[in-house]
């Protein structure tokens, strides 16, 4: 296995690591701040605009290049 495919292998799945973790620390901050339904949804909202946004650039990078 050279550079590239282990590039290719791993930085998606340390980009999904990264994801969830961060997933848990907003579910923990909404816990612990007591958020309830309406901030804990805005919170997540927030974190997935962001996912979101990655996602479609790298479709984009796909479908240009």
């Amino acid at each position: 296995m050279d550079y590239q495919q282990f590039e290719a292998i791993a930085m998606p799945l340390m980009i999904f690591a990264l994801v969830a973790f961060m997933g848990f620390i907003v579910w923990d901050l909404a816990k612990k701040s007591q958020a309830g339904r309406w901030g804990t949804a805005v919170l997540f909202f927030a974190l997935g605009l962001g996912v979101a946004a990655f996602v479609i650039k790298e479709v984009a990078i796909a479908v240009i290049g």
